[in-house]
């Protein structure tokens, strides 16, 4: 299947768009005449690499090269804005003349953009250097996320290499991201902020993704899988994922955008913001929803604002306020293999009464003071609640298909098969729990030259208050959200953290980076009322704790042989504390349960050896000593037993080709850009350790599949016109650690083949209107296949769905 998946690749992606036949098109590069060239630095005279150049009003545009410099070609006499952005600098507008075919040189300073509204850029200084990054990192723009009219942000984080995504109900609600073959069940391996700070519910005793910020709101997402997330805990397994929200705009500026489809799915966001002397405002509204993508209906009502506050030359201060709330009729069970076989209720509601009621408020700051030049004092502070009930109906399985006693008399599958049906029982569990999170990290940033040499050093440390309150009502009628309370407890837990990291220049060939976190975590879980074992339910006062340290190093290194590539290698430890219900039971027992341990390796290459190609490769090694399993029911399992799941090693390659095809043409009207990324990955156990008297050292860990590829190619014209093509393709998985590949009848285990799915947009840009149409197409091909056997049952992919959509920009 792999090898027709990329011979399809290269069939579709080595014919694009039929040649133009006027005389502006050129084969060879070498007739185009230069008309704008330059160079793009910061303050201090440091070349920003790959920041985006681009002739307003055109298809013409370029990236700068590692050494900050850029071309543009052909252009014709008349006056041009050439716009010059990257992450971390106010973007730059500079009006050209090109007269007679002369060259036209620019130089370009960025001023920085010290409060980024309140966010710590994950990648490196704020900005966009690739070259300076200890690791590999990847940077989804604006453009790229517009581009794709994504549904949900799935969709996005498809577009970066290592990173397996799997659908769950279809919107992206409940993200599950995995990196490099870890499992994507919650994201629990993966540290996602939004702004630097963090989303899960308790970032380190329950660190699971119940909300996931909406990628329509989003200027960018970043994506960390170097040595350098060790600044960013508490997990540094997998990576850090970090959206971008917009930043107020330095004069009056807005839009409105609006998507509608199939299954009466709508997305409609409004935005404005400006700057009245030393303050300024951005302000959103994100209103989205569906009455069934797939299986799936939901409301989301999402509204953010920043506020900046610039005091002096030496201080200012941001503000961002956050309200979400979400209903949706979400639902662990999905349908069985005797269903799927049979076909015809892939989307079947199986439980049409249960509810996923989701609140979310935040608030955060984020102050900069400037003491001289070389040192900076940022504090970052935040705070946020989630709310997360769910109501979920409950169901019976058994071999004999026999009904329960509280029947509904609703069955689903195939009575005649053993264990091939699926029983709707009269009863509720209603799973409500809250979660407070608070946070301050002060963080000094310092340039100093140690041993005559450039350094820049970042010291800080973290304070963060987390806690949890559970229930758990039964109810005794289906739909209901009343009932026995059964469950009633409360976790808190508190933790310190401090780190350093130094980046020294010793040539300007070759730096080195060295950081090292500590991180201590102290968590105790309270048990007010519970079921035991022969007496029932319970009011009880079981109180444990507990605590961990650890220290976590990484250093990193870059080096430049020659002007147009970049060697860069890592190592760190990788660490991810226990979950507080998982390292104590519910009997008040504290189990001797180790964190999530790995040391984390990779060396690459980057390369721009012309302007028109950029090239990547990472190899990388995560050697776990003790990687933890999920048991929740959210991964299939039962939400409680031994976690420690032994040694496991995650080997394999990254490798990601963009292609400028225009620019290599010359085509003066068409911008036509392609690129493919490609990870192969081996995630084994690497120990003994037997599951029904099995050994599965050396069998694959669960959700990890060999091989991922995307790719894409995307056609523009100066006459507004815009096409895109986007494939992915998924290798096969197993769904259990025994790597059983005939199913089981219930769906939950056996292999997940590998599926194909090609997604088209056809776009139109109306410049006199500042306005913009579009059309999408997901799963073109209408391709079935299994997304995932979890939670409870296999989850169908979404079939093929057609969005339209306007844009106005005012």
């Amino acid at each position: 299947m792999l090898v027709n998946a990329l011979m399809l690749l290269f069939v579709i992606f080595s014919h694009p768009s039929p040649r133009p036949t006027n005389d502006s098109y050129k084969i060879d590069i070498a007739n185009a005449v230069v008309s704008v060239s330059g160079k793009v630095k910061t303050p201090s005279g440091q070349p920003v690499s790959y920041a985006n150049v681009a002739v307003k009003g055109s298809v013409k545009g370029a990236f700068t090269d590692l050494e900050g410099n850029f071309q543009l070609f052909d252009l014709s006499d008349g006056s041009y804005e050439i716009e010059i952005s990257a992450v971390g600098y106010k973007t730059m507008n500079q009006l050209i003349t090109v007269v007679a075919g002369k060259l036209v040189n620019l130089e370009v300073v960025f001023e920085e953009e010290d409060v980024q509204m309140p966010q710590f850029a994950v990648i490196a200084n704020r900005d966009r250097i690739f070259s300076k990054v200890p690791g590999s990192v990847d940077f989804l723009d604006k453009a790229e996320i517009k581009n794709l009219h994504p549904i949900s942000g799935n969709e996005v984080l498809r577009r970066v290499a290592g990173v397996h995504v799997v659908d769950e109900e279809g919107a992206g609600m409940r993200v599950n991201i995995g990196i490099r073959g870890l499992d994507p069940d919650r994201s629990r391996s993966v540290l996602v902020l939004e702004d630097g700070v963090p989303v899960a519910l308790a970032p380190y005793g329950e660190p699971e993704m119940y909300y996931s910020p909406a990628i329509d709101r989003m200027a960018g997402v970043e994506i960390l899988k170097g040595s350098g997330q060790i600044l960013y805990g508490p997990q540094t397994i997998g990576g850090v994922v970090n959206y971008i929200t917009p930043n107020p705009p330095s004069e009056h500026e807005g839009a409105v955008r609006i998507q509608g489809g199939q299954g009466g799915f709508y997305s409609n966001l409004i935005n404005y913001g400006n700057t009245f002397g030393n303050t300024g405002f951005q302000v959103n509204l994100l209103n989205k929803g569906a009455k069934n993508i797939g299986p799936t209906e939901f409301k989301i009502t999402d509204f953010n604002t920043k506020f900046l506050f610039n005091f002096n030359e030496k201080s200012e201060l941001g503000l961002k306020l956050g309200l979400y709330n979400e209903s949706s009729n979400s639902t662990y069970i999905g349908i069985n293999q005797v269903m799927y076989d049979q076909g015809g209720n892939d989307f079947a509601r199986l439980a049409p009464d249960d509810q996923l009621d989701v609140q979310r408020y935040s608030v955060s700051f984020n102050h900069v003071y400037r003491f001289n030049p070389n040192v900076k004092l940022r504090t970052l502070a935040y705070g946020y609640t989630t709310t997360r009930n769910w109501n979920r109906q409950d169901f019976s399985i058994n071999a004999n298909n026999t009904p329960p006693a509280n029947w509904t008399g609703v069955v689903w599958g195939d009575r005649s098969i053993p264990g091939g049906a699926i029983f709707m029982r009269n009863s509720t569990g209603n799973r409500n729990r809250q979660f407070a999170v608070g946070g301050i990290e002060p963080r000094l940033e310092v340039n100093h030259s140690l041993f005559s040499f450039k350094n820049e050093l970042i010291v800080g440390a973290r304070y963060l208050e987390e806690k949890a309150l559970e229930q758990r009502i039964n109810g005794t009628k289906a739909g209901v959200q009343s009932g026995n309370l059964v469950e009633d407890e409360q976790r808190d837990g508190k933790a310190l953290s401090a780190y350093f990291q130094n980046s020294t220049d010793v040539s300007e060939k070759l730096s080195f980076n060295v950081g090292m976190r500590v991180e201590n975590f102290n968590y105790d879980r309270n048990i007010f009322r519970r079921n035991f074992s022969g007496r029932g339910i319970r009011d009880t006062v079981l109180v444990a704790g507990s605590n961990i340290t650890e220290v976590i190093p990484g250093a990193g290194f870059n080096f430049k042989p020659v002007k147009m590539v970049t060697i860069f290698g890592g190592v760190h430890k990788g660490f991810a504390p226990p979950r507080t219900k998982d390292a104590i039971t519910s009997t008040g027992d504290a189990l001797d349960l180790e964190a999530e341990k790995s040391w984390n390796y990779e060396l690459g290459l980057r390369s721009v050896p012309t302007p028109w190609l950029f090239l990547e490769a990472t190899a990388f090694l995560m050697d776990f000593s003790n990687q933890i399993i999920p048991v929740s029911e959210s991964s299939g399992g039962l939400g409680f037993g031994v976690v420690n799941a032994g040694a496991t090693r995650h080997q394999g390659l990254e490798g990601s080709v963009n292609i400028d095809i225009s620019q290599l043409l010359n085509s003066k009207k068409w911008n036509v850009l392609y690129d493919v990324n490609v990870t192969y990955v081996n995630a084994f156990y690497n120990a003994d350790r037997f599951i029904s008297d099995i050994n599965i050292n050396g069998n694959r860990t669960p959700y990890a599949p060999e091989w991922l590829v995307n790719s894409s190619l995307a056609v523009e014209s100066n006459s507004g016109f815009g096409a895109r093509l986007t494939a992915n393709y998924v290798g096969a998985q197993f769904g259990d650690e025994l790597n059983t590949i005939v199913p089981s009848v219930d769906g939950l285990i056996g292999e997940i083949p590998s599926y194909f799915l090609l997604d088209a947009v056809l776009s139109y840009k109306i410049a006199p209107w500042n306005s913009a149409f579009n059309l999408s197409i997901k799963n073109l091909t209408d391709e079935r296949y299994i997304s995932t056997r979890r939670p409870q049952g296999i989850r169908v992919g979404l079939p093929r769905f057609i969005t339209a959509g306007f844009e106005i920009n005012f």
